[in-house]
């Protein structure tokens, strides 16, 4: 039986502002719903839910190419957005880089919860979700990345990077899942998984 944990990846309010007309916001604004969908179910199980959010800084090395700063450390833009179902009770995690493991401890906090799968959701696809599932296998976490609680730039973005892992050699330990059949997996009957 797995112990899972919910984490779902910058979905912070700098990426939601409207007037910026980033590509990301609109793929973005359509995970909500299933995103908050499957933290009830996890609620409901009383396993754990993590927002890990970027908290960079102006100066940091990322920002010395095309990217501009965003999502910094101690601002509003880097708080998670108010439309998800964000309780006192979850980890809010803010990661200096890309991944919710680096620089973060994050792998100790699960290991000492005895958790062994991760469920990622958020933004975006191909980057910050990718890193940290990336991450988790590398920590030994087996990994579902939920195709329907992601997004990316583009769909066709998205798609590629979902399609790139549907089929790869560390099956089953990592895998590309809708977050009903992960709900449903995870919550099946005693003796019918």
């Amino acid at each position: 039986m797995e112990k899972p944990v919910f984490v779902i990846i910058d979905m912070v309010k700098d990426s939601f502002r409207q007037e910026e007309h980033l590509a990301i916001t609109p793929h973005a604004k359509k995970i909500i719903a299933p995103i908050n969908r499957l933290v009830g179910v996890f609620r409901e199980n009383n396993w754990p839910v993590v927002f890990s959010t970027d908290a960079f800084h102006e100066d940091d090395f990322i920002f010395k190419g095309r990217m501009k700063p965003h999502s910094l450390a101690g601002t509003e833009g880097a708080e998670v957005i108010d439309e998800l179902d964000r309780r006192e009770e979850d980890l809010w995690l803010p990661k200096p880089r890309f991944s919710a493991f680096f620089q973060t401890g994050f792998e100790v906090w699960l290991k000492e919860r005895g958790i062994t799968l991760c469920a990622v959701a958020g933004i975006t696809t191909n980057v910050c979700v990718l890193s940290t599932v990336m991450d988790a296998l590398s920590w030994d976490f087996k990994v579902v990345l939920l195709e329907d609680c992601t997004a990316a730039i583009s769909e066709e973005i998205h798609r590629k990077t979902l399609d790139l892992y549907r089929k790869n050699a560390l099956y089953p330990l990592f895998r590309v899942a809708t977050s009903s059949q992960l709900a449903k997996d995870l919550v099946a009957p005693k003796g019918t998984a």
